[in-house]
């Protein structure tokens, strides 16, 4: 179950990998909960997947003739996985999300949104570089990107001097960004 920037909660489908339409894939969405109840999705099934819209793995069916005994519907967890917050069901919504207001995984997913190209379009701050700033307690908001000291960031494991100037120079570039970028 993966925590996406504003508290949904997405499980995903973990299977033995298979190439599909040209591509390798150990992945499948499986949307929501009330997907997975509708189509009797249970751990330990063969399934048929295709890729929706020819990009996003998804699962089709269940191969219930191979499901092994014993099996029993899954569940989205009553907590984050991540913080361990209660999570609540949208009201007349398909959704599960986390409560947690200082939930790790929301504010990862919120910094690489930020970053993103669709966003501040800030080059070299991908999930990775951003994950690292979280973990050393040098950025908790976007607004702390704009704090970095090149030294800090330079003494991040695989970052040095050099990859710390470019990436605060790229960070300093998305402040002449249309506001349009920043809303």
């Amino acid at each position: 179950v993966q925590v996406g920037r504003t508290g949904v909660l997405t499980p995903k489908a973990v299977v033995k990998p298979v190439r599909l339409a040209g591509t390798t894939v150990t992945n499948a969405t499986l949307h929501n909960q009330d997907f997975i109840t509708e189509k009797d999705i249970r751990i330990g099934d063969t399934v048929v997947v295709q890729k929706a819209g020819e990009i996003i793995p998804e699962i089709v069916s269940v191969v219930r003739e191979k499901r092994p005994e014993g099996t029993r519907p899954y569940h989205l967890p009553t907590t984050c996985p991540v913080c361990g917050a209660p999570v609540v069901r949208e009201e007349d919504g398909a959704h599960m999300r986390c409560t947690g207001a200082e939930c790790p995984a929301q504010r990862l997913r919120t910094l690489t949104h930020f970053a993103s190209r669709d966003a501040m379009d800030i080059e070299g701050l991908g999930p990775a570089v951003v994950e690292a700033l979280v973990n050393a307690g040098l950025v908790r908001t976007p607004a702390d990107l704009y704090a970095l000291k090149e030294e800090k960031v330079a003494a991040l494991d695989r970052m040095g001097k050099r990859s710390a100037e470019k990436l605060l120079a790229a960070i300093q570039r998305s402040k002449q960004n249309d506001l349009s970028r920043l809303l």
